[in-house]
């Protein structure tokens, strides 16, 4: 696959990586599981984004089970939340400093190693997603302070934030940040701001939902009508249009698509291939965002909604 590179904590990465929250769909067929995750490393996979909280340590178990010795794969992985199976969600929040402390533990065990390549702060006092109340509105800086103490300690290797605002990143920036996921696609831009910063920062930008339609009633960018002309006009998937675009609108973009299914797998990593002249860009440039999704419901959708 002729995929780009850029930098990501610390490391020049393919800039199409792969993102395990669909993976605990597979828990019934391990052997496809690992199949799926060895066709991406396979085809130039080298950055995969998972978190203890995704299945119970599924994903991570799988993830550590399909490296194999000389796969040279950077693994982020996310605190912030912990799982709870018999939840509503499946999860709650875990912001407190003793609660990322044993997420980072958790997310060491599950992945055996002895070092995380990257740990991302999953905030909660925007959305979309769980938004914190009572004994999980934390500070900020006493997050950091628990992640930088594990990253002196060599257990992590970079931080990352996810689900914040500019003026968390500039806060952040001190502490030495690697990365932000937000969410964000062609047809929701309210990061583009964050996105800006990211940029002059030299921070990479990791979005998700990157084709929208995460939450009932939210647009998807494939079915825009531009996204669907674009599409057949390069003999493409709209799904490849809205990936392309975002490489293309940003060159510190690094993607993390989820997928259950090889062949959509590989659907995707070619998005990386697929050009947009001047004119499609301008076209999708112009597109109105509709109103941004609503907060609420959940801190990562169902797995059939993905990251894609």
């Amino acid at each position: 696959m002729p995929l780009t590179t850029a930098p990501l904590a610390g490391r020049t990465v393919h800039r199409v990586g792969y993102g395990a929250l669909q993976l605990p769909r597979l828990a019934g067929d391990r052997d496809g599981a690992l199949a799926l995750l060895r066709r991406a490393f396979d085809l130039g996979v080298d950055h995969v984004d998972t978190a203890e909280f995704y299945g119970d340590g599924l994903a991570n178990a799988l993830v550590r089970d399909a490296l194999r010795p000389g796969d040279d794969v950077l693994v982020a992985t996310k605190v912030g939340a912990e799982p709870a199976p018999d939840g509503e969600h499946r999860l709650r929040l875990a912001q407190r400093p003793e609660q990322l402390r044993a997420s980072v533990e958790a997310n060491l065990r599950s992945l055996g190693t002895d070092r995380l390549d990257l740990v991302n702060l999953r905030r909660a006092e925007v959305g979309p997603g769980l938004i914190a109340t009572g004994d999980q509105v934390v500070d900020l800086d006493d997050q950091l302070a628990v992640l930088t103490d594990l990253r002196d300690a060599g257990k992590v290797a970079a931080i990352g934030l996810s689900t914040v605002t500019p003026a968390d990143l500039r806060r952040a920036l001190p502490a030495g940040i690697a990365c932000v996921q937000n969410a964000y696609s062609l047809l929701d831009r309210d990061g583009e701001d964050l996105l800006d910063l990211c940029r002059a920062e030299d921070v990479a930008w990791v979005p998700y939902f990157p084709l929208g339609g995460a939450f009932p009633g939210t647009p998807k960018v494939v079915d825009a009508p531009a996204v669907r002309t674009a599409a057949q006009a390069l003999c493409v998937s709209p799904a490849q249009v809205g990936l392309a675009w975002l490489l293309a609108h940003a060159p510190t973009t690094h993607l993390i698509p989820g997928t259950a299914d090889v062949a959509h797998l590989e659907a995707n990593l070619a998005a990386a291939a697929v050009e947009l002249d001047a004119a499609t860009l301008a076209t999708l440039d112009a597109l109105a965002p509709p109103l941004a999704p609503p907060s609420g419901a959940t801190l990562d959708p169902e797995p059939a909604a993905g990251r894609e």
